[in-house]
């Protein structure tokens, strides 16, 4: 049996297929594909490790390391003497890197019970593709302390600013608001985003595999915070401007209404209400009635308050004189198929007379005078047809037609203040003219820093001045607004009242307004008012604007201390009859 095991491995040993030899090439080949190999493979490391190893420390540090947000706070919004109007306070964001976020069912339901939300809106949130998302923003630090016991892993908080408004609705329209982003929306908050907004910064951490940071590596770039500004307004005035709208509007049953006080020497606007208002710190359920900024978007037929632009261009151009004699009888002017009418017959009266007792006759009869190319350059040059460029969103320029346009009647409705829109804020820039010496100023939001400001010439000191002296007559016994008359300060103003266009034709509505300036003898303070849709029966300006005029302009007189320049008793007498 052994002798038969040798032979077959004697046999196999001999086969012709062992004796086989392979060419030395193949065996030379295949070490030199072999070192090929290794020497790429070495020079991929090479490259990877040393050379380029951006894309391995990139895959690295995503595995511990997170570069997060550091917010920025925004700048404070301050009044003329530097009480806050808008601070933004620290909060609590709670975030999310989805990826780390491995919650149990027990952990996500408290969660979702404390941010208030609800348990599927959560979950869709954490299965994001996204490397980090907001769960919640402006959270209160209460609830923010509550999350941040629970330990979750993958779930953090950051600081962040929430705005505060001090003064609430009292400023709601002239400070604005901002969203949840902290951007401005409304108001200055918007006019001065570029200023009160800052640069958030960032900040590099590391954490642990459960998604908890472990260690602040440091600040990448440091927040920059937004710079603060110091607005015209004056807190005081202001609140003397919205106590007296909101008491106007309810005494007389009104739709709407708002006010204005400008500084007549440096265009600062030192307060600016309007009613409906709104909370600022409490936005829910706001209908559009209470955001809008009526002084500055809204636009109303400015009645007879633009008498005296008519009276001061036909005075300048030479075609009357302050004491000319115009006749208004029978107190009704026909042009063409329409008639014209007084509230009163009048007679004869004066130019200053016409402005005194608001003659719609007196004034179509100057206008007539006039060709209409220079009433139209006029209105240009006052402001009117111009957005008034405060930077406040949704500021309106009003109607102008073109003057080639104009129907004589048209000359003659405009020359009172009818066929032609304005805004508020357009009508108390315009009435600057009469409170200097002929020239307008430009508005501004901020405090100024000179002053005085320079304007630009629009009617001669002379003409200004005899138009000035013409207010102070329309607010003295036998003007249409007695009712306007501060004790100790001499004023001057005009009234005006005007039908409101519903499609196109005049309802049985009314806009109530009064714009004047005191003291007459060195004008200081501008006061606008417009009252929208009286409802107790009372729609004549003077009844209805002119007191609040008169409550505003005498507080804000007071405020500033500025002193009297007439006798402590004022004459009283009855309301005038004669009204526009």
């Amino acid at each position: 049996m052994m002798r038969f095991k040798g032979a077959l491995a004697h046999k196999f040993a001999e086969s012709p297929i062992l004796q086989l030899r392979l060419p030395a090439w193949r065996s030379r080949l295949m070490a030199l594909l072999i070192l090929s190999c290794f020497g790429v493979l070495l020079g991929r490391s090479f490259y990877l490790q040393v050379l380029n190893n951006d894309f391995l420390q990139e895959k690295g540090e995503s595995r511990y390391r997170r570069d997060l947000e550091v917010s920025a706070s925004r700048g404070r919004i301050a009044d003329r003497n530097g009480d806050v109007l808008a601070i933004s306070t620290p909060m609590k964001s709670v975030w999310a890197i989805p990826a780390d976020a491995r919650l149990t069912p027990e952990q996500a339901k408290q969660l979702a019970q404390l941010l208030e939300i609800d348990g599927k809106e959560l979950a869709r949130k954490l299965a994001s593709d996204k490397s980090f998302i907001f769960l919640q923003r402006q959270i209160p630090p209460d609830v923010a302390e509550r999350i941040a016991a629970l330990k979750l892993p993958g779930i953090g908080q950051n600081k962040e600013y929430r705005r505060y408004y001090p003064t609430g609705e009292m400023t709601a329209h002239m400070v604005g608001f901002t969203g949840v982003d902290d951007k401005g929306l409304e108001g200055v908050e918007l006019a001065f985003q570029g200023q009160l907004l800052g640069h958030p910064g960032s900040r590099s951490v590391i954490k642990d595999r459960r998604g908890q940071i472990v260690e602040d590596v440091g600040s990448i770039k440091p927040p920059q915070d937004g710079r603060d500004i110091r607005l015209s307004l004056d807190s005081k005035i202001q609140y003397l401007a919205y106590s007296q709208l909101k008491q106007a509007i309810s005494d007389n049953k009104a739709k709407a209404g708002g006010a204005v006080v400008l500084d007549a020497r440096t265009g600062e606007i030192l307060a600016l209400a309007n009613w409906p208002t709104y909370n600022p710190n409490n936005r829910e359920s706001l209908s559009g009635a209470q955001l809008r900024n009526r002084a500055v978007t809204d636009t109303f037929e400015p009645g007879s308050t633009l008498k005296p632009f008519t009276a001061a261009l036909a005075l300048e151009k030479g075609k009357f004189r302050f004491d000319s004699i115009i006749d208004t009888a029978p107190g009704r002017l026909t042009i063409g198929k329409a008639t014209i009418s007084d509230s009163h017959a009048h007679g004869l009266l004066t130019v200053a007379q016409i402005i005194q007792k608001s003659s719609n006759v007196g004034a179509a009869k100057m206008a007539a005078t006039l060709a209409p190319q220079e009433m139209w350059d006029m209105f240009d040059a006052v402001g009117f047809g111009q957005v008034p460029r405060l930077g406040f969103p949704g500021e309106v320029g009003g109607r102008l037609r073109p003057w080639k346009t104009w129907r004589p009647i048209e000359q003659a409705t405009m020359s009172y203040g009818h066929g032609i829109s304005v805004s508020l804020m357009q009508l108390v820039r315009a009435y600057t003219v009469f409170a200097r010496d002929g020239d307008l100023i430009p508005l501004t939001l901020t405090r100024a820093e000179s002053p005085f400001v320079q304007g630009v010439p629009v009617f001669s000191p002379q003409t200004a001045r005899e138009v000035r002296a013409m207010l102070e007559m329309a607010v003295q016994p036998g003007g249409t607004a007695p009712k306007a008359q501060i004790p100790g300060y001499r004023v001057a103003g005009k009234t005006g009242t005007a039908h409101k266009l519903e499609g196109g034709q005049y309802a049985n509505k009314y806009v109530s307004s009064f714009v004047g300036f005191a003291p007459a003898s060195e004008p200081r303070l501008i006061v606008a008012v417009m009252i929208d849709e009286p409802g107790t029966g009372r729609h004549y300006g003077g009844d209805v604007a002119g007191p609040v005029f008169s409550a505003v302009m005498s507080g804000s007189l007071r405020t500033l201390g500025i002193a009297p320049d007439a006798p402590l008793q004022v004459a009283q007498s009855p309301a005038a009859k004669e009204k526009l």
